[in-house]
């Protein structure tokens, strides 16, 4: 019954998602509800490093801004076919992760924050400085929506909601699938203890280096969607600020959890929105609003209701008892 009653949410959830363009929303609400759906697609990548195999890279930023640079490029210098340009934008922020992962996965915690810190403010300065290519702080323009085909329009808000929300769906279905594996099980592993993971016979450098190659991966995917809906590119997207917030989502929806990356996701992008009537005061309950959660809400929010579904289940049984009793 359990299974069946997540089954139902889930499926309830999704028919919302797939409702919402029917009731005429707000382009604007439009464009703020697609760029969640990209960062739930990032912030599921950056769930399985950080929040299944226990590494906080601050790195997510430069693979997004790989994947996204890489697939504007090709299409706008080269005239590569903006679908193709997305397989390359992805093997980009791969190769890139190899070549960050290797040395980085060899030391822990604060050291590895610091390296992948480091290699985020180096692309972050790249960008800049390479302005014969990228445009600079000026940004990277006139850069294609995706071809069409079958009569389908995705330069078209809504078109472009359903394929972010088709991808959204599936990435989070993969990580679900990740972490209820015997390959999650060994990053869960490497998490809790990663000595106890060596001792018994997990290779921990294997696991490590694959789930930062799958986090950049999704980073770097998320960023081709990014480029080919946003039609423009700008080095401010892509700075350090982008990993801190993508790591602040996962905290706030529930570190490790599936639905975290989601919850995260969506209130980062929206919160700062509805906070728009409070003018100069906006950033200022922004900031407190997230500092109150992370102090009385360390879990998350998913851990939080989950919290409250199940007392709110144990009372019901409870009382359940004693009417029988009487």
């Amino acid at each position: 019954m359990k299974k069946y009653g997540k089954l139902f949410a889930v499926l309830a959830v999704l028919l919302v998602f797939l409702l919402i363009p029917l009731f005429g929303v707000k382009k604007y609400y439009m464009h703020i509800l697609i760029s969640a759906l990209i960062s739930v697609i990032a912030a599921q990548g950056l769930n399985v490093i950080l929040g299944l195999t226990g590494y906080c890279s601050i790195a997510h930023s430069a693979f997004f801004g790989m994947g996204a640079y890489t697939s504007a490029l090709l299409a706008v210098k080269l005239g590569i076919n903006p679908w193709a340009c997305i397989l390359f934008g992805v093997a980009a922020a791969v190769l890139v992760g190899v070549i960050i992962g290797v040395p980085s996965l060899k030391t822990h915690g604060t050291y590895f924050v610091i390296i992948t810190l480091a290699f985020a403010t180096i692309f972050y300065m790249l960008l800049i400085s390479l302005y014969t290519l990228t445009g600079g702080e000026s940004g990277m323009r006139g850069i294609p929506s995706l071809p069409g085909f079958f009569g389908i329009d995705f330069s078209d808000r809504n078109t472009f909601y359903y394929f972010a929300l088709l991808f959204a769906v599936l990435a989070t279905f993969i990580c679900y699938r990740i972490k209820n594996s015997r390959y999650g099980r060994a990053l869960l592993t490497i998490k809790a203890n990663e000595q106890l993971a060596q001792a018994m016979g997990i290779s921990t450098t294997k696991y490590k280096l694959s789930a930062f190659l799958i986090s950049s991966g999704f980073a770097g995917f998320a960023g081709t969607l990014f480029a080919f809906y946003a039609n423009f590119l700008s080095p401010s997207s892509f700075s350090t600020a982008m990993s801190m917030n993508m790591t602040l989502a996962l905290i706030l929806g529930g570190v490790g959890s599936i639905s975290g990356p989601i919850v995260g996701a969506f209130l980062m992008e929206f919160l700062p929105e509805l906070l728009r009537v409070a003018d100069e005061w906006r950033m200022v309950i922004y900031g407190l609003f997230l500092i109150l959660i992370i102090i009385f809400m360390p879990l998350g929010i998913v851990n939080l209701v989950k919290r409250a579904y199940q007392w709110t289940l144990g009372l019901f049984a409870s009382m359940n008892k004693k009417q029988r009793a009487e």
